[in-house]
């Protein structure tokens, strides 16, 4: 199903047409992957722009680590890290995402001209809801959650259904929501396996758009015994395989291998007229 979102400056996101590839800018000292290593901002926005000549679809710019065991910042701490790069990033033809919790943190941004809030708490904080309805930005809702025990994709569907009622509630365009269910976050390594194979059991309906983020996380290498940094090809074939089960959007670091990976699982799942 075909969903076009409108952004700012004229900016589209279309949905259906081929796998999106959002390419990850994380400001951070202390990523799991890749911390510290675009922290400045000239380091920062020089990866932007070549993450653009890679393939990237949207980029997402994170200014808080997510790892486990992370230690929580402010939001003005938080802020401070993107604001001297935003100016530059925003110029870009193409689609930016804030990820952040924080509304505080997703207002300042979207002043600047950011498109798309990703909110790695799924919208915990309902303030978040009013400010994506005030600046008409899509919202990625995160599924993370402590599950039930036997149940994963059913505690994912929850969710989903309880997003949609908020932001019902809220007069906000269902139809602007894109879910993840969280890959690595508060969950077993079953858990990521199962929904993983059962991927197309949560587009329950049909408007609903999947993004999903599995480059390097640790499932892959309790799997695989790679370290972090080895970690690209097998991220890539778990994009394949999310590909072929519904999935809209995957969120990477190794966009240049990546994109080339989901053209080509785009040109045989999605493309009928192809040849």
């Amino acid at each position: 199903m075909k969903k076009i979102f409108r952004l700012h400056g004229g900016k589209k996101l279309t949905i259906g047409e081929k796998t999106l590839v959002m390419g990850i800018l994380n400001i951070t000292p202390d990523s799991f992957s890749d911390g510290g290593r675009y922290f400045s901002p000239d380091a920062a926005i020089a990866h932007a722009v070549q993450l653009i000549e890679y393939g990237a679809d949207i980029i997402d710019i994170g200014a808080e680590s997510t790892r486990p065991g992370a230690t929580p910042i402010s939001a003005d701490e938080e802020f401070s890290r993107i604001e001297k790069i935003l100016p530059a990033v925003t110029k870009l033809d193409i689609p930016i995402s804030i990820d952040t919790y924080k509304p505080e943190v997703a207002i300042q941004a979207l002043e600047f001209g950011v498109d798309i809030i990703n909110d790695v708490r799924g919208l915990e904080d309902l303030r978040m809801i009013d400010v994506a309805k005030k600046y008409g930005a899509p919202i990625i809702a995160m599924h993370n959650e402590k599950c039930s025990e036997g149940d994963i994709i059913g505690d994912v569907k929850k969710f989903f259904r309880r997003t949609l009622e908020n932001c019902a509630a809220k007069d906000f365009d269902t139809t602007q929501i894109i879910f993840d269910p969280g890959i690595g976050f508060g969950k077993t390594f079953e858990d990521d396996i199962t929904i993983l194979r059962r991927l197309d059991e949560l587009k329950f309906k049909q408007e609903i758009t999947l993004a999903i983020g599995v480059s390097r996380k640790r499932f892959i290498g309790r799997v695989t015994g790679l370290k972090i940094d080895e970690r690209d090809e097998a991220s890539g074939v778990v994009c394949v395989h999310a590909i072929s089960k519904g999935v809209d959007i995957v969120r990477v670091h190794n966009v240049k291998l990546i994109s080339k990976m989901c053209l080509m699982a785009d040109t045989l799942l999605r493309r009928e007229n192809f040849l």
